[in-house]
């Protein structure tokens, strides 16, 4: 892979890392390990099937996890510290073959798309938690279960689109910026109450 096509796998399957970590994981090892795609930097260690097994089954438990109102928020809250960091590790596997001067930032960038994915979901998901009908989480589940795999798969094989679909992500994010941080605190404040036994929606109303 050229450079750029290189740092657009890197930026993009760390956003969808954001979105769905598992997925990500998951697709890239089997685009990798069925000889789709040679995954470029350290990427090519995910084509062991234990890695593919082991993402793949917590990719299903996440799928069902995901449909669950209020449970989504709990596992939301969760990987908070599992998918951000996760983002800029797969954007540093990507381009640790390449100079420092690129592959600090890309691990940078990668990791703030990771979270700025994660919190963009996050918020989604408490203001559908809000709503008395769960038709709108699963909608919103099989939503972001999609795009997470068709972003990997851009990531890999369609680079400048992928490097399109990040820009105008990052113009909506800062546009909607104050809005996400809010419902992300409404979201840690409500899933803090459930556990103390209080109800979901009125924690997380008091707390926006």
């Amino acid at each position: 892979m050229d450079w750029f096509s290189t740092i657009s796998l890197a930026l993009g399957s760390a956003w969808t890392s954001g979105i769905n970590l598992y997925a990500t994981i998951t697709v890239l090892g089997l685009l990798e390990k069925f000889g789709l795609a040679k995954l470029p930097g350290g990427l090519d260690v995910l084509n062991n099937w234990w890695i593919i097994g082991i993402a793949g089954g917590l990719f299903i438990v996440e799928f069902f996890a995901d449909k669950i109102p209020y449970v989504d928020s709990v596992w939301d809250v969760i990987h908070t510290f599992i998918r951000i960091p996760a983002g800029a590790i797969v954007a540093y596997g990507a381009t640790q073959q390449l100079d420092p001067s690129i592959y600090i930032p890309a691990v940078l960038i990668g990791g703030g798309l990771a979270t700025a994915a994660h919190g963009s979901k996050a918020a989604i998901r408490i203001g559908a938690n809000l709503s008395p009908e769960p038709v709108t989480n699963w909608a919103l589940s099989f939503l972001e279960d999609g795009v997470a795999i068709v972003g990997v798969v851009l990531a890999v094989f369609a680079p400048i689109v992928i490097a399109i679909v990040l820009g105008v992500f990052i113009i909506l994010f800062f546009w909607f910026a104050p809005k996400v941080l809010r419902a992300i605190r409404r979201m840690f404040a409500a899933v803090a109450g459930f556990f103390r036994g209080e109800t979901f929606a009125e924690v997380a109303k008091k707390a926006g």
